[in-house]
């Protein structure tokens, strides 16, 4: 992150007084260098907000995404931890109701970056329709557009079921895929990494099957994977583990820890969490019960929402 230092010294708007007169007195050339040390010092100064840990190779970056919006007046300080933020585009799930709608300006002031969010369908959904995917696909980029984010950034279609996904299922994913493409955004999804057993033998996870799938399709994919190990838990470390540590490679986004706390996959964890389950940030305070989930990426801004 590049910072920019600028120091204005105005006679009229400090007191005049025997310091001042001290200052006046000085020559043009130890007044600048004055001025130098004190840009100095402010540069080096530590940060209020959270910047990018160095990982392996390059850096790493945490976030967080939460259903309900946090509030404004929470955000400054959910900002001192993390980079980016998720954002919903539609609905959440189980909400006919959506809070984040409008808040695009006021994030990108706080210096967040994106995770864009858009609610998918679950097989019940789609057994017994046509593919919904791609009017879902042009609806969620007419959200993207509606809130003011430019042309190219990435949209995530939210997918809960894991395991395999049926024909119907990836038929309605790749779909839905097309339509963001062709409305000018980009397409990722989020969905499970954990690998669970299938019945005819192996394992798999709907991020490697929905990977392995693809055909050459361009897919940014945000995975969840909240089994400790690999997820290290409740943590909000400087240096966040890098995304493809998740078990998946190919990851851009990693979510490594839910609230609440899913118990049979965190369970060597658990003491990272809070006592009622529940994953709480460091900067905001405990009684606000602003849970969430937690996320690593290799960019303050995963959704590339930024010219």
């Amino acid at each position: 992150m590049e910072t920019r230092c600028t120091v204005a010294v105005s006679r009229a708007s400090l007191p005049y007084t025997n310091d001042m007169k001290r200052l006046c007195a000085l020559s043009p050339v130890s007044v600048v260098l004055l001025l130098l040390i004190c840009a100095q010092v402010a540069c080096a100064a530590p940060s209020s907000v959270a910047e990018c840990g160095e990982g392996k190779e390059r850096k790493v970056c945490l976030g967080f995404d939460r259903n309900d919006y946090p509030g404004d007046e929470n955000m400054p300080a959910l900002r001192k931890t993390f980079a980016f933020t998720g954002y919903w585009l539609s609905n959440p799930p189980g909400t006919n109701f959506n809070r984040w709608r409008g808040k695009r300006e006021l994030l990108e002031r706080e210096g967040f970056g994106f995770l864009l969010l858009f609610n998918g369908r679950d097989y019940a959904q789609l057994k017994s329709v046509p593919n919904p995917g791609p009017a879902d696909g042009r609806a969620a980029a007419r959200a993207a557009k509606a809130d003011g984010f430019r042309k190219g950034s990435v949209i995530f279609l939210d997918q809960e079921q894991g395991g395999r996904m049926l024909p119907e299922q990836k038929q309605y994913v790749f779909a839905w895929a097309e339509a963001v493409r062709q409305a000018g955004y980009r397409a990722g999804i989020y969905c499970s990494g954990i690998e669970i057993p299938e019945q005819g033998g192996g394992r798999i996870s709907t991020a490697r099957d929905l990977h392995d799938s693809a055909a050459g399709r361009e897919l940014f994919f945000w995975v969840a994977n909240d089994a400790c190990p690999p997820a290290p838990g409740c943590v909000f470390p400087k240096t966040p583990p890098a995304p493809e540590s998740s078990g998946a490679p190919f990851a851009e986004v990693w979510q490594f820890a839910q609230s609440p706390v899913r118990r049979q996959f965190s369970a060597t964890c658990l003491k990272s969490y809070n006592q009622d389950g529940n994953c709480y940030p460091p900067a905001v305070a405990p009684g606000l019960k602003l849970h969430l989930d937690v996320n690593a990426a290799r960019t303050s801004d995963p959704s590339h929402t930024r010219p």
